[in-house]
């Protein structure tokens, strides 16, 4: 059996090297007009925060940062590159509420917490939502 899947439409990814060695990665894609992502959502924002057109938000799937260049300012480096381009009004990302250290990076660069999500799957974890306000000019690449 094969399976094939494709990226969803709008979907993007920048890789970091230095030199020839790969240091890491970010990638995501517009949520679609409709989106579940804020489905499980805990807090009561407002319905206009959370109602999606399939341009208003990007998604931040994930970012990464190998071993010996975290720490160094390559994470912000990539989310800084994958961003930069992009057209929604903002991006949205989850973070795992047992990793305080990165909610507090997130923050640090910008991000605003939503509230607590927990997607609606059994056993699933509790995450922070946050929000980063876009257009492209406010994020610095290389800061």
């Amino acid at each position: 059996m094969t399976a094939s899947t494709s990226p969803p439409p709008g979907w993007s990814c920048v890789v970091g090297y230095d030199d020839d060695q790969p240091v890491g990665y970010a990638y995501g894609a517009p949520l679609p007009p409709g989106s579940r992502w804020w489905r499980g959502l805990l807090t009561d924002v407002p319905a206009d925060v959370t109602a999606e057109t399939g341009t208003r938000t990007y998604a931040l799937f994930e970012l990464m940062a190998r071993e010996p260049w975290r720490k160094t300012g390559v994470a912000r480096q990539l989310h800084s590159a994958l961003l930069a381009t992009r057209r929604e009004e903002g991006a949205a990302l989850l973070v795992g509420q047992d990793h305080p250290k990165v909610h507090a990076l997130y923050q640090s660069w910008g991000w605003t917490t939503l509230g607590d999500l927990r997607p609606r799957l059994p056993d699933a974890p509790l995450f922070h939502a946050m929000r980063l306000g876009l257009p492209p000019g406010a994020v610095e690449i290389g800061a």
